[in-house]
């Protein structure tokens, strides 16, 4: 019998992904679910053949240089690995996959979410109700906006941006979006959407904005200051894939001023810590990064993750290896 390779898990995994490592690996798991130090990421890579972070390690080149000679193996709990340096690692003879395709649906379940939440001001009324506040219905109280007809502009359409084109398609939004490159006509010809080669002319048209691209050193603040004044007041945005995206300070004093209509975010640029200005607004929902926190996709994630260490530790190529062209 082969030995089992020793492997570490740095956070709290559904209990049936972790009896299925401990099956196969020598799975070592977090007891407590508490986010590992940098001296904890660093004592783990020095002995563990195989590491399985998330998107709260961060695992620069830096900490690369800790890894042991058996560190072979980073199996990242998630679709972005913007959290590891991707090259240092190849660099150093460590393979890194990651689980894509699994968060599609349930990510863009929440964007629509937010999408109908933020112009119906739900939220804010839900609050009403829990103040005592609700004096009975009138005909000018609580007005929001409908979503029919307006313009959405889609910031990335890669599988979350389809899949939320798809729903707001059957809201009775009209799909616009800014992409690296154009979808496939078909694609285009079924959702009737309008591709903007522009980001900027598309931003300054729009009515609503999700941000649904990776998070890169090229997405940088690709929303910054410049590119959010050119919104339209009366315009919302909502962000569902990374914090960093969106300059949130120049995002604050906008929304603070009346130059945004409103703001869905489930992502900070400072995560986890929120800007306190934004925590005060009325006219900004904000959620705790739980757009793919599903029971069904944290499991299906960690099926993934099973499957790439056990191809990888099979001699084979793992399904969903990262390369540094990719990031």
């Amino acid at each position: 019998m082969h030995r089992k390779p020793l492997v570490i898990v740095t956070r709290r995994l559904p209990d049936v992904v972790e009896t299925r490592m401990r099956e196969l690996f020598d799975a070592r798991l977090s007891p407590d679910d508490e986010r590992m130090t940098r001296e904890q990421l660093a004592d783990a890579m020095g002995r563990c053949e195989v590491l399985v972070p998330t998107v709260t390690d961060q695992i620069d080149a830096r900490l690369l240089q800790s890894a042991g000679p058996a560190l072979k193996l980073i199996a990242n709990y998630g679709n972005g690995v913007d959290n590891i340096d991707v090259r240092a690692a190849v660099e150093r003879g460590i393979t890194v996959t990651n689980t894509p395709g699994v968060l599609t649906q349930d990510t863009a379940d929440l964007t629509m979410a937010l999408i109908l939440a933020v112009p119906r001001r739900l939220v804010e009324g839900a609050q009403v109700l829990h103040a005592d506040g609700f004096k009975g219905w009138g005909p000018t109280w609580m007005l929001g906006h409908r979503l029919a007809g307006k313009r959405l502009g889609i910031v990335g359409m890669g599988r979350i941006g389809e899949a939320l084109a798809r729903r707001a398609k059957a809201f009775g939004l009209q799909i616009h979006y800014h992409n690296r490159k154009p979808v496939h006509a078909h694609l285009e010809t079924e959702l009737e959407a309008t591709y903007w080669e522009s980001l900027d002319q598309m931003l300054a048209r729009m009515d609503i904005i999700s941000v649904n691209c990776p998070h890169t050193p090229a997405t940088y603040h690709l929303l910054s200051g410049r590119r959010l004044r050119l919104i339209k007041p009366t315009a919302y945005i909502v962000n569902t894939a990374r914090g960093e995206i969106i300059d949130e300070d120049v995002l604050a004093s906008m929304l603070e001023a009346g130059q945004l209509a409103g703001a869905g975010l489930d992502v900070f640029e400072h995560e986890p810590a929120v800007n306190p200005r934004l925590l005060k607004l009325k006219n900004v929902v904000l959620l705790p990064h739980i757009a793919s926190a599903t029971v069904e996709g944290r499991i299906e994630m960690g099926e993934k993750v099973v499957v790439n260490i056990k191809t990888f530790v099979d001699g084979h190529k793992p399904p969903d290896r990262v390369l540094p062209s990719a990031v």
